[in-house]
């Protein structure tokens, strides 16, 4: 009978495992279709990446939302109160159960991106491009150095497939809060493609570009300076989107180099023109020295064939 037993356990005991196993990685941990969030690129060190991700998206989401705050249950006072009757106690395991399932839901949870030197970082309960601009915007005014590893900071405010079919259906809506008649603006398209091979980038933008033509035909295309940015990274089988402010003022969206200091560039005009004056000036010094040397070497070759004529003569008259 003990064996019987042991053997029963044995069983549950795996099934348990086996089922634990694939609750946990069964697409929980991958960039998915339907998410928001933030990409984050770095240089060969994703682990120290994200840490210094969590710390500098939780230090500005404070400023923007206040700090993170836990589901808390039910007070002890009702607790005790509620332990007599079994019914209530039941359904009040159930609701911490439902609770516990929703804190575990964080404001900010590290996702496989599908690329190499690429983290995701999914977002609960926040816009992620407001919260990557107010980091940049404060990073370019203070000019403070703030991470290391990490590169550029992308905001995902929306995902799709990464079929053109779909890219250009779901853009369609995705686009007109800030390009469908009356709104329009200079934009610019940043596309990339990691891991993928069946978009064409010529292909993509153009699709796009034509989307946006359509909604409002004042919509102009700026590659200089645009007030938006459409920002189109395909990771893969999914389509992260996103619209952005002042991407060119923010490098990129790059942190390492948008605290750098501005070294203003100067006027292509008026240093061509001094140095021109200058050149001129030396150049017209140079010739007036020239000129009097070579006078000089004039009367000098005068007096001497003169000298040597005479002495020519005398030595004639001498024979």
């Amino acid at each position: 009978m003990s064996a019987v037993q042991n053997d029963s356990r044995k069983r549950s005991k795996k099934r348990y495992v086996t089922g634990h196993h694939s609750k946990r990685w069964k697409g929980s941990r991958e960039l998915e279709v339907g998410m928001q969030g933030i990409l984050i690129t770095c240089n060969m060190n994703e682990r120290k990446c994200t840490a210094e991700a969590f710390n500098l998206l939780n230090e500005y989401a404070d400023q923007l939302y206040g700090p993170e705050k836990d589901n808390v249950g039910s007070s002890s006072d009702e607790e005790e109160a509620d332990e007599e009757d079994v019914d209530v106690a039941l359904k009040k395991e159930v609701a911490q159960l439902q609770a516990s399932a929703v804190k575990q839901e964080r404001r900010f949870q590290a996702l496989d991106s599908g690329a190499n030197n690429v983290i995701f970082i999914k977002t609960h309960n926040l816009e992620s491009d407001k919260l990557v601009h107010h980091i940049l915007s404060d990073l370019h005014t203070t000019k403070k150095k703030k991470s290391r590893v990490i590169l550029r900071m992308l905001p995902v405010t929306g995902t799709c497939k990464a079929f053109q079919e779909d890219m250009v259906k779901y853009l369609t809506t995705f686009l007109e809060p800030w390009f469908k008649t009356p709104n329009c603006g200079t934009y610019q398209i940043a596309f990339k493609a990691r891991n993928s091979s069946h978009n064409k980038r010529d292909e993509i933008i153009k699709s796009i570009a034509g989307l946006v033509g359509k909604l409002n035909p004042k919509n102009k295309v700026d590659l200089t300076n645009p007030e938006l940015t459409i920002i189109v990274e395909v990771i893969k089988v999914v389509c992260c989107i996103s619209v952005v402010k002042d991407y060119t003022l923010y490098r990129k969206y790059n942190v390492q180099e948008v605290v750098k200091v501005d070294i203003p560039k100067p006027d292509a005009t008026t240093p061509k023109t001094d140095v021109t004056t200058a050149e001129r000036n030396e150049n017209t010094d140079a010739a007036a020295e020239n000129e009097n040397e070579k006078t000089a070497e004039e009367e000098k070759d005068k007096n001497v064939p003169q000298d040597d004529k005479e002495d020519d003569k005398g030595e004639g008259d001498g024979e």
